[in-house]
Order: structure tokens, then C-alpha cells, then sequence
């Protein structure tokens, strides 16, 4: 369902009918609520729209639905109705930090146009909100999550209100997304940063000496414990312990972890003396942890506890838009650690990369990157998944041309959410024309629209 971009607020049934009407014909989602106290609720600090409200009604009034949505954000533009000559009634408006007023009854145009310098406003709002927060996660030390499509933008919410708290979170995704990376972000983002980071791949340690790894032993444990070892769970202590592929964990050492997790105390192997460890876990799955618990593959209890907060990390699929930043910071990255020149992509190569599949996520994009900057364009050309001829930029004119108008329209429509005014506004085309490229190029709005 696509989210309102207009709200409307006016008692009249018969107006309400009127302007959804109009509104619709402009191609503007639009919400109608005969009061204020309705609307409120769907009117929260990421509503990317307007909200216009009538000055005279019962209960709420104008005044006071404007109050109410400047707290929420006073960013949001208010547009007010009142009644033909009332001036007073518009200052007060004016004063109390409404967007503009309009008068009934009043012209189609002037309103359409109000609500579109409205909007406009708004989404520059919302993008020089969204750039300031790039730029303080940029400032900060350490890891960074590169990317600004809605995925990752959601995913960035989410995680914003758990930096500053130390509950475990279950990080799941496919091999390859990143967990690691977020799982560091996390902790270097926290109030533990000045302590340790410590990860460790539970499908990589044998299985003899996990258990070894994580508590730790004494001197004479078992044979060869020659000296006594210090676990990662000591190692983490007022930091961050990062268990990746937690689903590989054997089932008996799962039973351990569950009581090391609610009693957060360890016992060395071979000692019987409980040592207090203040870790925050981050565990990291590449499968469906609750699909492997109902099949007796890994135990309930275990996934509940580590379930506190889940956090999903988006496939690069579904973050195409992402791509090119991305490959530009490895390129970045491999060309200061190899001494090399840095070549950015030119338009039609940026347009492929965007078109492939990307099984390996993130970490087959880094490991392209790398060859790219060693070989330059012949890495693009040997890999038997691009292909060649449009990565090196040997094509005709036409096929130049259509890579860049397709990568374009996916830009424009991923910006303005499906939206078709609003995409025919960024790229300057008329209705028929941007319809008949997006059947050219196999583009649907509902595929972008959140």
C-alpha cells in the first residue's frame, strides 16, 4: 500500500470527497480524516508528505492540529484552509509555524501548486537530514556502513536506538552481506569501543577445541594444555564477543553457552571456580536459526536467548542502487594498498555491475574491486558473469545509450518511490515517454515503491 504523500483534514464529508478527487487526478496518494485526532497517528517524523488541514472544525481545530505535528517534527508542512477575508485567522496560522494558508474556496492550480512547494520542501528536509547523519557516521572512528537505499536506510534505523544499550543481537543474512562488518560497526559505535572486539567462527574451530576457545582452560585441563589459556569470553570483558555461524555450533556446547549467556559467568576447563564476564553477544547466522530449532538442529532455548533483537542484512541485490559507492570504496581502499591509480567506472560499466545478480554479495563486489584495480578493465572482462564487451566500454552508441537511460530511470524511480509525477518531474520527460522507456526497459513503479 503506498503511503500518503498528501493529508487532508476537514470535517465536511462532501469536501473530503471533493479534494481525494483531486487530488488522485494528480497522480498525489492522498488520506482523508474527518478529524484531527484520526490523522495523527500516521503522521510520524519520517512522513515524507504534507498535511493539509481545514481551520474550523470541532474538537481539534487547525491551530491545534498544526501544534500537535510540530511535535512530532516541526519540519512538516502544514498547509492551512481558512474561511474567504480571514486574515486574522491566517496570521495566527502564520505565527504558529504553518507552511502557508490557502482561502475557500480557492483555485485548483494555486493549490496544486502550494502542495508542490510544500513537498518540495520537504524532501529537501528529509535529504538534509539524512545527509547530516552520513556525515556524523562518517566522522566516527572506525568501520562504516556504506549505503543509502531504503534497505539500508531502514536497516541504519534500526540499529541507531541499540548503540548505546549492550543487548545481544542476532545478526542474519546471507554469506557474504556483511555481517562482520555490522557486527563491528555496532561495537565500535557503543560505550564498549574502548574495550575488545573479539570474533570468532564457530564452523572454522574443530570441535575438540571450541569449547577450549571459548572458556578457556587451566594448566593440565587436558593433554597438551601445557599452560593456562585465557577464552574469548575473558578476552571480550566489558567488549563485544561476535559468534559467527553460530549455527554451526555443536549441540553439547550449545547447552554451556546457554547458561554462560544468562548467568554471564565462564568456568575454565578444569577449574571449578565461576568467573563474572560483563560481553556483549552478537551472533551472526547465515540460516534461519528457528527453522533449524523446530527441526532438533539447534536448540530453542538457545535461539530465543540469542533472539533479543534481530537485525536482517540485506542481500546487495537488493541494495543495487548501493553498488556503485561500494565499489568505488574498494577501489579506494585496494588502490592505496597496492600503490595503484584509482580508475573510477565509467557509465556503462556502473549500469552492468547494477544489472548482475551478485550471489557473493558484498564480499564478491570487494573481491571484483581488488581485481580491477591489479588488472583494470581486463578483471571486468574476465569475469565469465559480466559481460565483456559492455564492462570495457566497447559498445555502439545505442547500447551505451540504453545502459545509461536504464540505470537512469532505476535511479529516478528508486528516488521518488514509484511515483510517476514525481520521476517525470526529476527526469523531465512526459507521461507517454517515461511510460513507454520503462516498458522498454522491463521497469515496473511497483518495484520501487517501499
Amino acid at each position: 500500500m503506498t503511503r500518503a504523500t498528501v493529508i487532508f483534514i476537514d470535517d465536511d464529508p462532501d469536501i473530503r470527497q471533493v479534494m481525494a478527487q483531486t487530488l488522485a487526478l494528480e497522480d498525489l496518494a492522498v488520506a482523508c480524516y474527518a478529524a484531527g485526532a484520526d490523522a495523527l497517528p500516521e503522521i510520524t517524523a519520517d512522513f515524507e508528505g504534507v498535511v493539509l488541514c481545514d481551520y474550523n472544525m470541532p474538537g481539534m481545530d487547525g491551530l491545534a492540529v498544526l501544534a500537535a505535528v510540530r511535535r512530532v517534527d516541526d519540519a512538516i508542512p502544514v498547509i492551512i484552509l481558512t474561511g474567504q477575508g480571514d486574515i486574522s485567522t491566517a496570521v495566527n496560522a502564520m505565527q504558529s509555524g504553518a507552511y502557508d494558508f490557502i482561502e475557500k474556496p480557492f483555485e485548483h492550480d494555486e493549490l496544486i501548486e502550494l502542495l508542490a512547494r510544500a513537498r518540495e520542501k520537504r524532501q529537501l528536509a528529509l535529504e538534509n537530514r539524512r545527509l547530516k547523519a552520513q556525515l556524523r557516521m562518517l566522522a566516527r572512528p572506525g568501520p562504516r556502513l556504506l549505503g543509502d537505499s531504503p534497505v539500508m536506510r531502514k536497516l541504519m534505523a534500526t540499529i541507531d536506538p541499540l548503540l548505546g544499550i549492550s543487548a545481544d543481537i542476532l545478526l542474519r543474512g546471507e554469506t557474504g552481506v556483511g555481517k562482520d562488518a555490522v557486527a563491528r560497526y555496532i561495537h565500535e559505535n557503543s560505550p564498549r569501543r574502548d574495550h575488545n572486539f573479539v570474533a570468532i567462527n564457530c564452523g572454522a574451530v574443530p570441535e575438540n577445541l571450541i569449547e577450549s576457545e571459548l572458556f578457556g582452560h587451566e594448566h593440565g585441563a587436558f593433554t597438551g594444555a601445557d599452560k593456562r589459556r585465557i577464552g574469548k569470553f575473558e578476552h571480550a570483558h566489558k567488549g563485544t564477543l561476535f559468534l559467527d555461524e553460530v549455527e554451526s555450533m555443536p549441540m553439547p556446547l550449545q547447552i554451556k553457552l546457554l547458561r554462560v549467556i544468562e548467568e554471564r559467568k565462564v568456568e575454565r576447563l578444569g577449574s571449578n571456580t565461576p568467573l563474572a564476564v560483563d560481553v556483549r553477544i552478537l551472533a551472526a547466522t547465515k540460516t534461519d536459526l528457528k527453522i533449524l530449532s523446530d527441526e532438533g538442529d539447534f536448540r530453542a532455548d538457545l535461539y530465543y536467548r540469542l533472539n533479543v533483537v534481530q537485525l536482517d542484512i540485506p542481500p546487495l541485490r537488493e541494495r543495487k542502487e548501493d553498488i556503485p559507492v561500494l565499489f568505488h570504496h574498494f577501489v579506494l581502499i585496494a588502490a592505496a594498498r597496492y600503490d595503484r591509480e584509482s580508475v573510477p567506472l565509467n557509465a556503462s560499466q556502473a549500469a552492468r555491475l547494477m544489472q548482475h545478480s551478485w550471489p557473493g554479495n558484498v564480499r564478491e563486489l570487494r573481491n571484483l574491486a581488488e581485481r580491477y584495480v591489479l588488472l583494470g578493465p581486463a578483471a571486468l572482462i574476465e569475469d565469465q558473469r559480466l559481460p565483456a564487451r559492455d564492462l570495457t566500454g566497447l559498445q555502439t552508441l545505442a547500447e551505451m545509450t540504453d545502459s545509461f537511460e536504464r540505470a537512469a530511470l532505476m535511479s529516478a524511480l528508486n528516488i521518488a518511490q514509484g511515483s510517476i509525477k514525481d520521476t517525470m518531474l526529476q527526469l523531465g520527460l512526459a507521461r507517454k515517454t517515461l511510460y513507454d522507456k520503462m516498458k522498454k526497459h522491463g521497469l515496473d513503479k511497483a518495484d520501487f515503491k517501499d
